[in-house]
């Protein structure tokens, strides 16, 4: 095809899409209300006290649904607490799905423990229920089921199979809050669950993190590990931590700042507004996509009962198998050329990070992950095959934020366009290998 005569921006033609909407991505969306909560913080000089971030725990766990809220200063340690809650400690092992930012599963190492890492399902890239059994041994204490870009994972199976080994099962939550499993809300299912609330995320407080669980011993024990001041003679009514009481159990401060515990109040109170929209936004360009080879929704059904609460990281599945083979790397190209946001990959699989493998971070004299174990963890390439080749099957999208029908199909237009002469790509597209993803795609 000759540049100029061909329909796709990427090769001389018109981009699919002309309309500017600046704030259509802005977030979190920030307003009086905001800068006056944080102000007030600032001037009573409360910065480091808990008063706000404990009646920001109070309206996040009736939110939720649960009896107890633990406000950290980000979500990886609302997750490492989470992990102390659970007992892991020295020689145990956690099952978590590779396809995941490090922050759901890394604290296990400073626990003494280490991880095993499972399979995930192509469609949700969620963990497989059905790639867990064979790995639980007599030294797992957890699963952790991360409800990865938003994506509710199977939980029903995966709860049975804990219930019936008696180990716990972790939720990390940081993609998906206020998204829906079958009607329940994600991070109410597992024994306890962790959040990160940074200023990216779809629930965004700045800077911070959250814990959830309805069990009073893995709240007690959470508490003690990274808010020693809290852990109080008055209120613990765990036996095995009394006569520990005051003291900092896991040498951690882990207390949630009282600037972002007031924006995370002021946020809550409009989330479920924002997320609606978002929804109603999100869920109409895979509407209008609906049919178009090459291109899936990463969404649950409709009319399941689950739901992708803010689809934070929003992505799409794609099926170069439709498109002649078309690469990802070329499809996102020339979508991204037309003027919409389209990009390959996702998180680069945990499991064949050098950190997994060969890194000595606490001067063990051998790859920290084998440190605690008598047996050689280490999943080498070809191990978890559905997770290795993921990224060349999944592409980011728009994250909407407001519902604006026009916009919003002028994007969607651009991935229809694109799919419809992709014969015009085929000729260029020298791409080969796998799409390695990112380490960074979020931030705990």
């Amino acid at each position: 095809m000759t540049e100029g005569k061909s329909k796709l921006a990427l090769l001389g033609g018109s981009k699919a899409v002309t309309q500017q909407e600046r704030d259509m991505f802005t977030w979190p969306i920030l307003t009086k209300e905001e800068d006056k909560a944080v102000l007030e913080v600032l001037h009573n000089r409360s910065m480091s006290g808990s008063d706000v971030t404990m009646a920001f725990e109070k309206e996040f766990a009736a939110w939720q649904g649960v009896k107890y809220a633990m406000g950290s200063s980000c979500g990886t340690g609302a997750l490492h607490s989470a992990m102390f809650g659970c007992k892991v400690g020295v020689g145990d092992e956690i099952i978590c799905p590779s396809l995941t930012y490090w922050a759901s599963c890394l604290q296990a190492f400073s626990l003494g423990a280490t991880v095993v890492f499972a399979e995930i399902e192509p469609h949700s890239l969620c963990l497989d229920p059905k790639d867990i059994e064979h790995r639980i041994t007599p030294r797992t204490k957890a699963i952790v089921v991360v409800h990865y870009l938003g994506y509710p994972a199977d939980m029903d199976p995966i709860m049975a199979i804990a219930r019936k080994h008696k180990i716990k099962v972790i939720e990390d939550v940081s993609h998906a809050h206020g998204g829906l499993y079958k009607g329940r809300r994600v991070g109410t299912i597992g024994d306890v669950a962790g959040y990160s609330l940074m200023s990216g995320k779809s629930l965004a407080a700045g800077e911070a993190g959250i814990l959830t669980t309805n069990d009073t011993e893995i709240y007690e024990r959470a508490v003690a590990f990274g808010l020693y001041e809290r852990n109080n003679a008055n209120t613990m009514q765990t036996e095995a931590l009394k006569p520990f009481v005051g003291l900092p159990l896991g040498g951690y401060k882990y207390r949630m700042h009282q600037m972002s515990s007031a924006v995370g109040r002021v946020q809550l109170k409009h989330y479920d507004a924002r997320i609606a929209e978002i929804q109603k936004a999100m869920n109409l360009f895979w509407d209008l996509l609906e049919g178009v080879p090459g291109i899936k929704a990463h969404r649950p059904p409709q009319n399941s009962g689950s739901t992708m609460g803010g689809w934070y990281a929003a992505h799409g599945l794609y099926q170069s198998e439709a498109l002649e083979g078309l690469s990802i790397l070329r499809f996102t190209e020339a979508v991204a050329a037309e003027g919409a946001v389209c990009y390959a990959g996702c998180n680069a699989p945990l499991h064949l990070h050098a950190l997994f493998n060969t890194c000595d971070v606490y001067g063990h004299g051998k790859p920290t992950r084998i440190a605690n174990t008598d047996r050689d963890l280490r999943q080498p390439k070809g191990s978890l095959p559905v997770t290795e080749q993921i990224n060349n099957h999944v592409y980011g999208i728009p994250w909407f934020k407001h519902y604006r029908p026009n916009y919003i199909k002028q994007q969607a237009n651009a991935y229809k366009k694109v799919a419809r002469y992709y014969k015009e790509l085929l000729e260029g597209d020298t791409v080969k290998g796998v799409v390695e993803g990112s380490s960074h795609l979020s931030r705990r």
